[in-house]
């Protein structure tokens, strides 16, 4: 359990709020297919999705390089074919929607702090039917450094009314715990989202880690 009652709890979005893998393998291997290739494994592309589109086309197309107008054009396909079916298997992870309705019960505030695109997020959130009850979100479009620059979390913050000592961060890369640690917030690493293979949440130094959505509400003094 905390050890202090939170003003606000704010959250990653892909992989430590919402499931988007399975749309998004989806749509990776529907490109393969498009090229003549063979279907990837579910985790070999899950597992790249926090890391955004960029890593995905890697994953899905690695005989193409970085910069070239090939790997161009699938990330802008990928993109589009995501904003096109954005939410068909997408789903809050089983279990946090009890967490989200015991802050709402509370009065803490819940938000996220994400790298995905507002256009993409918001697209999401209104399909999850979440707009409403998320008191803020930010998204890359908002600043002029992302995470792991501590930027987006005091805008957050800010735009809450909170000190960020009072605020909690929820993630499943390290790039959400260094952010969240920069800001002076309480971290929350969580090992159910997409975490890389050979990658230990012990090593991130976040102050709790929740290898299940169980653990992580039970830190919130919440039993399912």
């Amino acid at each position: 359990m905390l050890n202090f009652v939170p003003q606000a709890v704010l959250f990653d979005l892909d992989g430590t709020l919402v499931d988007t893998a399975p749309d998004f393998v989806r749509i990776v291997n529907k490109l393969r297919a498009q090229h003549q290739l063979a279907p990837l494994p579910y985790d070999d592309i899950r597992a790249a999705v926090s890391a955004g589109a960029r890593a995905m086309v890697q994953v899905g197309f690695p005989h193409y390089a970085l910069d070239s107008p090939e790997f161009a054009t699938l990330r802008q396909q990928l993109l589009d074919e995501y904003e096109a079916d954005i939410c068909q298997d997408s789903r809050v992870f089983t279990g946090l929607e009890q967490l989200l309705a015991h802050l709402e019960a509370q009065n803490i505030a819940w938000g996220i702090v994400t790298n995905k695109p507002r256009y993409l997020s918001e697209a999401l959130l209104s399909a999850l039917h979440l707009t409403t009850r998320c008191k803020v979100l930010v998204c890359p479009d908002d600043v002029k450094h992302t995470k792991p620059d501590p930027e987006p979390m005091f805008l957050a913050c800010q735009t809450l009314n909170v000190d960020p000592t009072q605020c909690v961060y929820v993630g499943d890369h390290i790039r959400d715990i260094q952010a969240g640690n920069n800001a002076n917030m309480t971290t929350i690493a969580v090992g159910f989202g997409y975490i890389v293979e050979g990658e230990d949440i012990q090593d991130w130094q976040a102050d709790y880690c929740a290898n299940t959505v169980h653990d992580l509400v039970n830190y919130f003094n919440l039993t399912r």
